[in-house]
C-alpha cells in the first residue's frame, strides 16, 4: 500500500465521506451561482451596504486580495487530492494494477484538460487553446499528483516546499520592466495600474509583467490561432498549474491524515483545522510585507498557503457537522451536487443561458420584472439554478454519477 495512504496502517475499505461531497457541491453551487446576479441588484441599489457585500464576495477580486468566490478553484483542486486517498484504495481493492491506475490517471487528466478547452471553445469559431481555467490547470498537474500519493508523507511535504520557493524564487528573480515599459501593450491601463498594481518588491508579481507572462505569449502562439495571442486580459496563466498542484498536494496531505483509522476523528479534525490557521497565517503574513502578494488569478505561492487555510477550515466545519456528528441532513442538498460535480459544472456553462430563454419564453418576458422588481435578476437566476438542483437530484435518485 502506498505510504501515504495508511502510512503501514492496515485500512478498511474506504467509505464515502459526507463531507467531501458537501464540500465539493458548496463549491459547484458558488460557482453557479453566478447565475444569481447579485450584482445587477447591487447596482439598482447603491445605498443597500447588504447587497454591495453579497455582490463582492460574488466576484473576484481585480488582482491582490481574496474573496468568497476566489475561493472556487482552490477548493475543487484542493479536494482533487483529498479525494485521491480513496480513489487509489478503491482501485486497489478491486485488484487493479499500478500501471492500470496510471494509463487511467493519464487518460483522465487528458479528458480533463480536452474538457476545459472544449468549454473554452464553445460558440468560437476554432478550438481557443487556452490552458488557464479550472479543469486543464488540474489536468495539467494531476498525473504528478497521483504519483505523488504513492511517495511517502515527507516527499509530499518536500514537494510542496520545492514548489512554493522555487516558483517565488522564479518570479522574484526575474527583471523588473524598465521606465520605458508601457502596460498598456499588454492590456494593463494606467487607471488599472494606479488602483490595482504593486509596488516595491512587490511588482514581481504585477500583471502580465512577469515570467509566466512571457512564457505564456511564446506558449500558446505555438497553436493554431484567430491572431497572435498578446496578453490574457484577465492576467491568467498557463504554468499556474504548478502552484496549483501545490494546492492539489494540500489535498492529498489532509486526505491522508483523514484516513489513519490509528489517530481518534476528535485530533484528525483539530490538526486539519490547525493546519488550516497556519496556512492562512503564513499566507497573509507574505502578503502583508510584501514577500509575495496574494494573488489568485496568478496562484502566488501565498496564494497556496491562504486560499488552502481557508480549504482545510471549510473541510473542517463540513467535516464535523457530517461525519463527526452525523447531521448529514444539513448537508444533503449540497451532496446531491457534489456527487455529480462534473455534471453541475459541463451544464452550468452550457444551458445557463438555455434555460433563461426558455423561462422567459413560457413565462413572458418581463414576467421576473413585474413581480419582484429591482430583485428581478437574483430571483430569475435562483429559479435557473433551482433547475440545475434538480436535475442533479435526479441523477443522485437514479444513482447515476458521472465522472472521468
Amino acid at each position: 500500500m502506498p505510504p501515504s495512504l495508511g502510512s503501514g496502517k492496515s485500512l478498511a475499505m474506504p467509505q464515502r465521506l459526507a463531507s467531501m461531497d458537501a464540500y465539493r457541491g458548496f463549491v459547484m453551487l458558488l460557482m453557479a451561482g453566478e447565475m444569481v446576479r447579485l450584482g445587477a441588484v447591487a447596482d439598482k441599489m447603491p445605498a443597500d451596504s447588504v447587497w454591495h457585500f453579497l455582490a463582492h464576495h460574488q466576484d473576484h477580486v481585480e488582482w491582490q486580495g481574496c474573496t468568497l468566490h476566489d475561493l472556487i478553484q482552490p477548493s475543487f483542486s484542493f479536494l482533487v487530492g483529498l479525494a485521491l486517498p480513496w480513489s487509489i484504495a478503491s482501485r486497489q481493492q478491486s485488484d487493479q494494477g499500478f500501471l492500470r491506475m496510471l494509463f487511467h490517471t493519464l487518460w483522465r487528466a487528458l479528458a480533463l484538460s480536452a474538457l476545459g478547452i472544449a468549454l473554452r471553445s464553445t460558440h468560437a469559431s476554432q478550438t481557443n487553446f487556452t490552458f488557464e481555467d479550472t479543469l486543464t490547470q488540474i489536468g495539467l498537474g494531476y498525473t504528478f499528483l497521483w504519483l505523488l500519493a504513492w511517495r511517502s508523507v515527507r516527499t509530499q511535504v518536500v514537494a510542496l516546499l520545492a514548489i512554493l520557493i522555487g516558483y517565488w524564487a522564479w518570479f522574484a528573480a526575474a527583471p523588473l520592466p524598465g521606465p520605458e515599459f508601457d502596460p498598456a501593450t499588454v492590456g494593463v491601463s494606467a487607471d488599472w495600474m494606479k488602483q490595482h498594481g504593486l509596488s516595491g518588491f512587490a511588482a514581481h508579481w504585477n500583471k502580465n509583467a512577469n515570467p509566466a507572462h512571457h512564457f505564456e505569449v511564446w506558449f500558446l502562439n505555438l497553436f493554431p490561432r484567430a491572431k497572435t495571442f498578446l496578453y490574457n486580459g484577465g492576467g491568467y496563466l498557463t504554468l499556474s498549474f504548478i502552484p496549483t498542484l501545490g494546492t492539489m498536494i494540500c489535498g492529498l496531505l489532509v486526505g491522508g491524515w483523514l484516513r489513519r483509522e490509528d489517530v481518534g476523528i476528535g485530533k484528525r479534525l483539530l490538526r486539519i483545522a490547525l493546519f488550516g490557521l497556519a496556512g492562512l497565517g503564513a499566507g497573509w503574513i507574505l502578503d502583508q510585507t510584501g514577500i509575495a502578494p496574494v494573488v489568485k488569478r496568478i496562484w502566488t505561492p501565498s496564494w497556496v498557503l491562504f486560499s488552502g487555510g481557508w480549504c482545510c477550515l471549510l473541510l473542517s466545519g463540513f467535516y464535523l457537522v457530517a461525519d463527526r456528528l452525523k447531521q448529514s441532513w444539513l448537508t444533503f442538498p449540497l451532496q446531491v451536487v457534489g456527487m455529480n460535480s462534473i455534471f453541475m459544472y459541463v451544464t452550468s456553462h452550457l444551458w445557463d443561458g438555455f434555460f433563461r430563454d426558455n423561462l422567459r419564453t413560457h413565462l413572458g418576458k418581463t414576467f421576473w420584472v413585474d413581480y419582484f422588481g429591482v430583485y428581478s435578476p437574483a430571483i430569475e437566476g435562483a429559479a435557473v439554478l433551482s433547475i440545475f438542483w434538480a436535475m442533479c437530484w435526479w441523477l443522485w435518485k437514479k444513482r447515476l454519477f458521472i465522472r472521468i
